[in-house]
Formats: C-alpha cells, sequence, structure tokens
C-alpha cells in the first residue's frame, strides 16, 4: 500500500516516539486553503442546516483542519434545477486542511442526501497572487509619491482670449450624374 495506516489522515503525522512532525518536516502533510461551497435542500429546517455545518466542520477539525469561516448565504436561485428543485440554501466555508481531509469532506458531502451540489476551490495561490499585486501597487505609489516632489508654483499667466472663430461660406457642391 501507501504506508500509511488505514484512516491515517485522522491522526496527526508523528515522528517516532510519538512526537508531532515539525511543520515542512519530512512526512508532514501540505496545509492548504479551500472554499468549499455546498446547496442545501430548501425545505431543510434551519436547525438541521446548522447540524449539518457542524458535522461538517467536525470533520476537518478532526482531520487536523482549520475552519476559517461559516458563511450562511442564505436562500437563492439556483440557474437551473438540481434534483427536482429550482433554489437552495448556500453555505461557504473556508477551510485550511491537507489533501485527505478534502477529499473526505467531498465524501461526505456526497452522501448527505440534503446537499444537493457542491464545489471546493482551492485558493491560496489565489491569495499569494493577490497579496503580490497589493504589494506591487504599494511600492508603486510610493515611487510615484517620490517623483512628484512639490515644484515652486509658476506665477499665473493670464489666458489670452480665444480668438474668433472664422466661418466661411462654402460653395455648394453638386453632384454629377
Amino acid at each position: 500500500m501507501n504506508g500509511l495506516p488505514p484512516y491515517g489522515w485522522l491522526s496527526a503525522p508523528t515522528g517516532g516516539e510519538g512526537q508531532a512532525l515539525e511543520p515542512g518536516g519530512k512526512g508532514m502533510l501540505m496545509s492548504r486553503v479551500y472554499e468549499v461551497m455546498f446547496i442545501v435542500r430548501p425545505d431543510v429546517a434551519e436547525e438541521d442546516a446548522d447540524k449539518l455545518i457542524a458535522g461538517f466542520s467536525a470533520t476537518v477539525t478532526g482531520g487536523g483542519g482549520l475552519v476559517k469561516t461559516v458563511e450562511k448565504m442564505g436562500r437563492r436561485k439556483l440557474a437551473y434545477m438540481v434534483r427536482k428543485f429550482n433554489d437552495g440554501n448556500y453555505v461557504l466555508m473556508t477551510i485550511e486542511a491537507g489533501g485527505p481531509v478534502v477529499l473526505e469532506l467531498e465524501r461526505r458531502l456526497r452522501v448527505t442526501e440534503p446537499v444537493i451540489k457542491f464545489i471546493t476551490v482551492r485558493i491560496d495561490e489565489e491569495e499569494k497572487r493577490l497579496a503580490k499585486v497589493k504589494a506591487l501597487r504599494g511600492t508603486r505609489r510610493k515611487v510615484s509619491t517620490e517623483h512628484a516632489a512639490p515644484t515652486p508654483a509658476a506665477a499665473p499667466t493670464p489666458a489670452a482670449a480665444p480668438a474668433p472663430a472664422r466661418v466661411e461660406a462654402a460653395e455648394p457642391v453638386q453632384a454629377s450624374a
């Protein structure tokens, strides 16, 4: 097999003697940031939806991940009919976890009957890209403010009166047949 014990994703990786491995150490699973959006059937009660969300959060935290945010976006109309439903309750979870935890969460989303649709998107690379763009914009502002040193104000010159526009009468052009 792959050298991992069954259900090995549930326990933290250890380096011999039961000591947890250092982040970035050999054998440590990489933790990444994901957005998981799922749609719950519209006929599910609010309390039941909260229980579902708590169960999915427990799956992530039990696997060594971290639930950053949970946003209940409310009931919305679907673009097309899904499992005979035209609308559903949208939930957006932002999690930080390793690949096996995300796979287990997706498996649970797939087999949970009230969930009619879900999607998982990795966003850590996007966050890095946005941070880089913000840093570049910050340096550009600093450079532009340094170059735009205050210059002494020049004496205002009186504006010349605009010359009157001359309109010449144009001779009519005749079209030849």
